[in-house]
């Protein structure tokens, strides 16, 4: 029995590090297009409008 539950603890950790790093890797995927995009452009960031308030912002890293 104590060799079932490890074995789903492991099964468990591996598939959260898996997720984890799939999260990362498509983030960073992300954040390197755009800033490729900014580079090719020569723009120095990206122009987003706030619904709430109808201002023009710069985009930040986390969205």
């Amino acid at each position: 029995m104590a060799q079932i539950i490890f074995l789903l603890l492991i099964v468990g950790l591996a598939w959260f590090g898996y997720r984890k790093f799939i999260a990362d890797a498509e983030r960073l995927s992300k954040i390197n297009k755009r800033a490729e995009e900014e580079r090719r452009t020569g723009a120095t960031g990206t122009l987003v409008k706030d619904p709430q308030t109808g201002e023009y912002r710069v985009r930040r890293d986390d969205e």
